[in-house]
C-alpha cells in the first residue's frame, strides 16, 4: 500500500472510531490500540490503572500482529487476560516503520471485524 493510500485508510479508521465513540476529536494510534485491547480482552470497566492501559495496548498489538503471523494466541491466564507468543521476528525497524505496520493492521482489523463484531 502506498503512503497516501495508507494515510487515507488510516484517516477513515480514525473517523470510524470517533463516530462509534461519539467523540469530537479523532483518536490517535494509542487510543485506538487501547480500545482494541478492551475489545479483545473483554475488559470493560469504569476506569483503568496505568498498568492496565499498557497491558490492553499490548494485547491489541499482539492481536493485530497475530493476524500478520508474528504472534500466536496461547490462551487466557487465571485472571482471563489473553497471552500471546511471538512466533517470528517483525521485520520493521524504527518507530515510524512500526507505526506504519500497526496502522496497516488497524485498518485491516476494522475492515474485517466491522462486518462481524460490535465495538466498545
Amino acid at each position: 500500500m502506498e503512503d497516501w493510500q495508507l494515510e487515507f485508510q488510516w484517516l477513515k479508521a480514525r473517523h470510524y472510531v470517533k463516530d462509534i465513540m461519539h467523540r469530537e476529536e479523532l483518536p490517535d494510534l494509542q487510543i485506538i490500540l487501547f480500545l482494541i485491547g478492551i475489545q479483545e480482552a473483554n475488559k470493560i470497566q469504569e476506569s483503568y490503572t496505568k498498568e492496565e492501559k499498557q497491558d490492553l495496548m499490548h494485547v491489541a498489538t499482539c492481536q493485530l500482529l497475530s493476524e500478520e503471523g508474528y504472534f500466536e494466541f496461547v490462551g487466557l491466564d487465571d485472571d482471563n487476560w489473553p497471552h500471546y507468543n511471538q512466533v517470528r521476528m517483525i521485520p520493521v525497524e524504527g518507530e515510524k516503520a512500526q507505526e506504519r505496520l500497526l496502522k496497516h493492521c488497524v485498518i485491516k482489523y476494522f475492515s474485517k471485524e466491522s462486518q462481524s463484531k460490535s465495538y466498545v
